[in-house]
């Protein structure tokens, strides 16, 4: 009979470095992670790499029902075989979570998650048509970039600050994981607008506005415009937003971005 080697410690830490992973090992982090979420007795929630299971521990009494995608097999099997019994809510798959359907029904996001899948897990979690929130742990310099944390604001959050808010709900200091990973993490938070800032018709309109600012023409939110509009309705609009003529891109906050497409495409919000 052929005898079934155990994982060494080596094959374990080569996993973690291949897929990222850096774990929660602070109890009190991971319950405020799921404090912040907000998620209730009612809710669905998606788990993004489970691994050793901390936020998956104070999830499952939180929640209706938890979905935990973790690709490492070893932990996806240790974590199954902990929730096994199905009166505990929480079904564990070994699946990229990136590669899933999202769930037919209202759901939330929640999860430390590998910080070299970020953007993939972001732009999944975006696209989904029913998620209502996503609770991530990311490095802290993501969290800070994606919420104007610099004094800048990134094209993805302008683009889609009409149907969601993105927040950062607070820093984790590094020490709270293992092994130790080189910087701090955010607990970024994005939530759907129950009430689109922008009518669904127009948000063709306001994307294309945004990706024409962002295009880079002259250095300067006034410059890129001014190629697709009228000089006087751009410097109209700049003025009804209080964004100076040669603001760069970058420094114009999310609702200028509001009131300058009001402006420039003066049908009602």
């Amino acid at each position: 009979m052929a005898r079934t080697e155990r994982p060494s410690r080596t094959n374990a830490r080569d996993n973690r470095r291949r897929l990222s992973q850096n774990f929660l090992a602070d109890p009190g982090a991971a319950r405020h992670v799921v404090r912040v979420s907000g998620v209730g007795p009612r809710d669905l929630v998606v788990e993004v790499g489970p691994g050793e299971g901390a936020i998956t521990r104070f999830l499952a009494p939180a929640a209706r029902r938890v979905l935990a995608y973790e690709l490492d097999p070893r932990l996806a099997e240790r974590l199954a075989a902990r929730y096994r019994d199905p009166e505990r809510g929480v079904r564990v798959t070994r699946a990229d979570f990136t590669r899933v359907r999202p769930p037919r029904e209202d759901f939330a996001v929640v999860g430390n998650i590998p910080y070299a899948r970020t953007a993939d897990i972001v732009r999944w979690c975006l696209a989904a048509p029913h998620l209502t929130s996503a609770t991530l742990v990311t490095q802290l310099e993501y969290a800070r970039k994606r919420t104007g944390g610099f004094g800048r604001w990134s094209l993805l959050t302008v683009s889609t600050w009409p149907e969601w808010s993105w927040s950062l709900a607070g820093r984790i200091d590094r020490h709270r994981f293992r092994p130790v990973p080189r910087v701090d993490a955010g607990l970024l938070v994005l939530r759907r607008r129950r009430t689109p800032l922008v009518d669904p018709g127009r948000m063709g309109g306001y994307r294309r506005m945004v990706e024409l600012g962002f295009g880079g023409a002259g250095g300067s939110l006034g410059a890129s415009l001014r190629r697709a509009h009228p000089a006087r309705r751009v410097d109209r609009a700049l003025e009804a937003a209080g964004v100076a003529r040669g603001a760069p891109v970058g420094h114009v906050s999310p609702d200028q971005w509001l009131e300058v497409f009001d402006v420039l495409d003066p049908r009602g919000r």
